[in-house]
């Protein structure tokens, strides 16, 4: 697990994300019957109610919102209820519980350890060649004048290099990341998108990555590269005390 002691020694933070053992997260992919109970066992022992989960309809864009403690509870029993089309949250809310959706993709969990402000973010390969990270640093700025100095980052599992193989397309969407091995076109997210926190101001010593690839150890975490579209989804959280 990505716990916070891997993260930011900060008793004022929840930050951490679900695996298959956890079960299915998802209220609209996979087997969604057992999603509610799933999400209030997982919570639960964090300290939060699961009634309170902000939730999105992730789209692969960049859109960020900026969520309050009014927004408690969107997304939270019913998908319908979701921010739309959004794929990153920024907050300096306590008690507001943000979350995104993977089976893959890379979760990025950004904290300012100076303004207590936080972004969780939901990073594809559409999402990263959108610049979703480096929009949702930017907006911490604006909207909180957080610094990216004082940030520290985690990165959560997601399919890495070794398994995602894409097309010789990809070159035009990335400048850097996609590697040729033989006659295969491979891309690293975690490549890309540490370079947007870097071209960001983020210290790269205070970038944390979890090491898991999720389409290598399908055993413990969904992959949509694996498995198909049908495939659950874990969840990843974070909330300020």
């Amino acid at each position: 697990m990505f716990e916070q002691k891997n993260f930011v020694q900060s008793p004022r933070l929840v930050c951490t994300f679900s695996n298959r053992h956890q079960q299915n997260m998802s209220l609209a992919y996979g087997d969604t019957g057992q999603a509610l109970p799933s999400r209030k066992s997982f919570l639960e022992p964090l300290g939060i109610d699961y009634r309170h989960l902000v939730a999105a309809e992730q789209t692969h864009g960049s859109t960020i919102a900026c969520v309050s403690a009014a927004d408690r509870g969107r997304g939270a029993l019913t998908y319908d209820t979701a921010f739309r089309s959004t794929d990153a949250f920024i907050t300096n809310e306590p008690c507001v519980p943000v979350s995104i959706f993977t089976a893959d993709c890379l979760s990025v969990f950004i904290y300012d350890t100076k303004t207590h402000a936080l972004g969780l973010v939901h990073a594809g390969w559409r999402g990263t060649a959108a610049g979703v990270v480096a929009r949702t640093v930017l907006e911490m700025q604006r909207t909180f004048n957080a610094d990216p100095k004082s940030m520290i980052v985690g990165l959560g599992p997601a399919i890495r290099r070794c398994c995602y193989q894409v097309g010789e397309e990809f070159n035009d969407f990335f400048t850097f990341g996609v590697y040729k091995v033989d006659d295969s076109y491979y891309l690293d997210l975690i490549e890309t998108n540490t370079r947007q926190l870097l071209d960001s101001g983020v210290d790269r010593n205070r970038i944390t990555d979890s090491g898991v690839c999720t389409a290598c150890h399908a055993e413990d975490f969904f992959s949509y590269r694996r498995e198909g579209a049908s495939c659950g989804r874990s969840m990843s959280v974070m909330m300020l005390r």
